[in-house]
């Protein structure tokens, strides 16, 4: 005889606490199976030593032997495409409800829409909650209901929405007792899922008192050690919860901090409202611009051998840690787009390989501003000089030096692109697209 449960996906929440979609499932009135699925689909496009996914692997074996084998329970875990596995969980048990949290991300609608029709014809109910953001889909907007496409606007009728009651802790460690008691689970390996451990590590987040208060002075120099919080791969997994981090920055009294959770949610909504947008201009006018796209400069950005010494650290930073400091981040876009006249979605596509932090949401709308192509964007005449921008954000080189060991040495590269040539090209080029 088939055992009567609920299930709960977990997806983009990878934690026992503060979880409202568990909470829900925890609540309900039979016991809850927790899976975890490894996506063939998203999967098979990763590389093999994927950071990401040794980060991930990671974090469920620790929620498995720190916390749910005190419950006697575990978390299944599978490596299929989702309609294949819950074709077979639906075989093996008798499922009621699956329990999961909102996905926003163009494949996970459409993932999410395929399942619950599946679900469906067996008379399941598929239940998705709230849980990675404050303010969802149109929950804000303009006053005619249509979407804000100017983050200052956004983010003033973000506040004036919100109220400490919409940070309602969702208390899911009293209720573990409710899960399935079955040690035995399946199980996986890296190695059964086609991957192996990487060797580069997620940071843990920083998000002291000190670093909070000193943000605004301390987050533009990539050269300052902890001068960030590093919750970006975080917030991404939902291995810490976004009411928690509002929480912190309403305490500590930070607009700055704050800003930057609300530019998360700003961008989020953008893609809900505009998901041609990953891969589309959101200004039309700007996928007329004829890139160059020269593939040899494209290798030489890649790798972090332009000849100009911030662009080069940052990359290089990327490539050996699956970071970049955010300032950082804007130039090499910029560079990419304006100075090498080379599309913005190469650049986005090798982000979306390298970053840990990758969230499509957030790094679509900053790609596109980068180019001038997106909602709030630069505007296209805005090109930043790579070389004076060391003066304003790394005087001492501390971050060059650190990244860039050849600088001074005859092999590293001369400048791949005159700036000033560049510039009147990116210029010209750009005008004749849009104008």
């Amino acid at each position: 005889m088939q055992k009567k449960v609920n299930i709960f996906w977990f997806r983009r929440d990878l934690r026992l606490e503060d979880n409202a979609g568990l909470q829900a499932a925890l609540k309900d009135d039979l016991p809850v199976l927790p899976i975890f699925i490894f996506d063939k689909e998203i999967l098979d496009k990763l590389p093999k030593n994927d950071a990401r996914l040794s980060f991930i692997f990671d974090r469920l074996q620790n929620m498995r032997t720190k916390v749910l084998d005190n419950y006697q329970s575990s978390i299944a875990l599978f490596h299929n495409t989702p309609s294949e596995v819950y074709k077979n969980l639906i075989a093996e048990y008798d499922i009621k409800k699956v329990y999961t949290n909102h996905d926003y991300e163009p494949y996970a609608k459409q993932r999410d829409e395929e399942i619950e029709k599946l679900l469906a014809k067996k008379s399941i109910a598929f239940k998705t909650y709230k849980d990675q953001v404050i303010f969802e889909k149109s929950d804000i907007v303009k006053s005619d209901g249509t979407p804000y496409v100017v983050y200052t606007p956004y983010k003033n009728k973000w506040k004036q929405e919100f109220d400490t009651s919409k940070l309602t802790t969702y208390n899911t460690t009293d209720l573990l007792i409710n899960l399935i008691k079955d040690t035995k689970l399946p199980h996986l390996s890296l190695v059964d899922i086609g991957f192996v451990k990487s060797k580069i590590k997620v940071a843990e987040y920083l998000v002291s008192s000190h670093l909070i208060q000193n943000y605004e002075d301390t987050r533009n120099f990539p050269a300052i050690e902890n001068g960030t919080s590093r919750l970006g791969p975080h917030l991404r997994f939902g291995t810490i919860s976004i009411r928690e981090m509002v929480k912190k920055a309403i305490a500590e009294e930070n607009e700055v901090f704050w800003s930057e959770l609300i530019w998360r949610e700003f961008f989020m909504q953008i893609l809900w409202h505009f998901p041609h947008t990953k891969d589309k201009a959101f200004r039309p006018k700007y996928d007329r611009i004829v890139w160059r796209n020269n593939e040899k400069e494209f290798e030489a950005w890649k790798k972090g051998e332009t000849g100009y010494p911030l662009i080069d650290a940052g990359m290089r930073e990327l490539n050996q840690t699956g970071y970049m400091h955010n300032r950082v981040r804007m130039l090499v876009a910029s560079f990419l787009c304006k100075h090498l006249l080379i599309d913005w979605r190469w650049g986005e596509a090798y982000f979306s390989e390298k970053l840990l932090d990758y969230d499509m949401s957030a790094n679509v709308g900053n790609w596109q501003w980068a180019a001038g192509s997106g909602v709030d964007a630069a505007p296209y005449f805005r090109i930043f000089n790579p070389t004076t921008q060391i003066t304003k954000f790394d005087k001492k080189l501390a971050y060059i030096h650190t990244w860039v060991k050849d600088i001074n040495e005859l092999t590293y590269p001369q400048p791949i692109v005159a700036h000033k040539m560049a510039r009147e090209r990116c210029l010209r080029v750009y005008k004749e697209a849009v104008n």
